[in-house]
């Protein structure tokens, strides 16, 4: 069946839906959790994981080539649970990763601001056995809209409340829970968004290259340089204006690259001062 792809407002429902989704589907929900501790493979540091996670990096880390290991890696971990197939995955970005794969279902669940903040208030009360303060619930939300926002605008350069980066987006408004499920459970076995074994590929070759990725921002010969990375059944192609040479010795050491080839990209030359 297909994968899922979940993003969601603080307070809209998100997790409560993913997992009841899962459950009635027999899939897999795969959270900010499973994906750090996935990431964690790769020798990532745990407090940085969860910030570089959760957040849009700072300035200074939006130049730092560990900053780029630390998020390509997250993103693979991503990619990986992809390629198991039945899975309901939780923001990280899944529904621009995974866009134009015919057999992923990108849904975006959200409400009105001033609705998510009285359902938080209430669950906290709940939570802490007394009433929890309206005003940081209130600053709390608008600052996880933010940063959420920010951090797909940095990564993938889009507008996370774009409707065209997903096929639904539900209103959880009107919809509870058990509504949006029986609606997602209904579309995920409709035959158009079944599994085929061209979707599997395209899957199987982003993971790929995501992994080669990593091993580039890994290497210390290659980390510090900017190079594209793509896959196709096993054929690696890279992109770059340097380092290419050490770069495709790297890629050869990846479990599942069968072949590398490399496209230098020329610097153009800098033009003289024109008084």
């Amino acid at each position: 069946m297909a994968i899922v792809t979940i993003s969601h407002e603080m307070g809209a429902g998100g997790p409560e839906i993913a997992n009841a989704l899962a459950q009635r589907l027999g899939y897999r929900c795969v959270d900010q959790e499973l994906i750090s501790e996935a990431a964690r493979r790769y020798g990532l540091l745990e407090e940085k994981l969860s910030h570089l996670d959760e957040t849009k990096p700072s300035l200074l880390e939006r130049f730092d080539a560990e900053t780029r290991r630390y998020i390509t890696a997250i993103q693979t971990a991503l990619f990986e649970f992809a390629e198991t197939d039945n899975v309901a995955l939780m923001g990280r970005g899944g529904q621009w990763l995974l866009r134009g794969i015919p057999h992923v279902l990108r849904v975006r669940v959200m409400a009105p601001f001033d609705l998510r903040v009285k359902r938080l208030v209430k669950k906290m009360s709940g939570q802490m056995g007394e009433g929890a303060n309206p005003r940081i619930i209130t600053d709390m939300v608008r600052r996880d809209d933010t940063e959420k926002a920010g951090r797909m605008r940095y990564l993938y350069e889009v507008d996370l409340s774009d409707p065209a980066l997903y096929d639904l987006v539900i209103n959880t408004e009107k919809l509870t829970t058990e509504a949006a499920v029986e609606l997602l459970s209904g579309l995920i076995r409709r035959p158009e968004l079944a599994t085929t074994p061209a979707g599997s590929q395209v899957v199987a070759d982003r993971a790929l290259a995501s992994r080669v990725q990593v091993a580039l921002a890994t290497h210390p010969e290659t980390r510090k340089y900017r190079i594209t990375v793509e896959a196709q059944q096993g054929v690696v192609t890279l992109e770059g204006t340097s380092a290419l040479d050490q770069a495709v010795e790297v890629a050869r050491e990846v479990p599942g690259v069968m072949d590398v080839k490399t496209q230098q990209v020329e610097i153009p030359p800098i033009p003289p001062f024109v008084a």
